[in-house]
């Protein structure tokens, strides 16, 4: 079944501007996920909206938002309330300027979706405003409505097409100061520095998300094929803690040995890499057992 787009507008760049369907770019839908049961009866948990001085269940026709602004006081804002504030961006993403992608910082990124023509018209449209924001080398910065909410969008080419990443507020993002006043000012060797450079070394490749391991997935699925077969499951061995004071520069020097051995061994055993990771993938899209 091909994916449902989470919203369908128009994409405008001044007067030029095209039909435009967004599309979850990530998905994870494909990790295992639990329900709640009740371990007396095996039954699934079911939950109930219920009034919280009465206890008596609500029905939900009845329930509207409110915003606490004392203890025991909300002011009701009704679903026609809310829509009825005026927002361009709910059916137009405004390309409003261009910026350098480098002075976007990480901690602003949310998630991000894929651009693409909504219908068989607009295709050209879409390719000026695509061309035009590959020719400038920068981002260009909208505003969309998802989820009730209006959200800054940054939108890049991608091959034929353009990949969408939301933005956080300035008021979402908290101040790293508050967190990084109090790290000591500690002064670091050359020695130590080189030392550590040589890890990296050992350490350095390509970046390729397909060699990414899901170790915890992998766990999981084998633990429920494993209590689906009936085994009984122990736990396992839980290493001890040791208070020895290690000294810096003998664990730089030792990690560095190790480090090389490491990448001997990886050398060797890479191209079975592809092949495990490929059956790890199967076994996850058939989900346990």
């Amino acid at each position: 079944m091909a994916p449902r787009a989470n919203w369908k507008g128009f994409l405008r760049l001044s007067l030029v501007n095209c039909p435009v369907a967004l599309f979850p770019a990530t998905s994870e839908t494909e990790k295992i996920s639990f329900n709640q049961i009740n371990k007396n009866t095996g039954h699934r948990i079911k939950y109930a909206k219920v009034d919280a001085e009465t206890g008596d269940e609500v029905e939900p026709g009845d329930i509207v938002k409110g915003y606490k602004v004392d203890t025991d006081t909300y002011i009701e804002v009704s679903k026609d309330e809310l829509e009825n504030i005026a927002l361009e961006s709910t059916h137009t993403i405004d390309i409003d300027e261009f910026v350098p992608r480098s002075e976007i910082d990480n901690r602003y990124l949310i998630r991000p979706y894929y651009i693409v023509p909504d219908g068989k018209v607009g295709h050209d449209a879409y390719a000026v405003i695509r061309e035009t924001i590959r020719a400038m080398d920068m981002v260009a910065l909208g505003r969309v409505v998802l989820t009730s909410r209006e959200h800054i969008i940054a939108l890049e080419p991608m091959e034929k097409g353009l990949i969408g990443t939301l933005l956080r507020y300035p008021y979402e993002v908290r101040d790293e100061h508050e967190y990084f006043d109090d790290i000591k000012d500690v002064k670091v060797t050359k020695e130590m520095l080189d030392l550590a450079k040589h890890i990296v070394e050992t350490k350095t490749g390509e970046f390729d998300p397909n060699r990414f391991e899901d170790h915890y997935e992998d766990a999981l699925t084998d633990l429920i094929n494993r209590k689906r077969n009936g085994e009984t499951i122990k736990a396992p061995s839980t290493p001890r803690k040791t208070d020895n004071v290690i000294n810096l520069m003998d664990a730089l020097r030792q990690s560095l040995k190790g480090e090389s051995g490491n990448t001997a061994r990886r050398s060797a055993r890479a191209p079975q890499r592809t092949t495990k990771k490929a059956t790890r993938s199967k076994a996850r899209t058939r989900k346990a057992g």
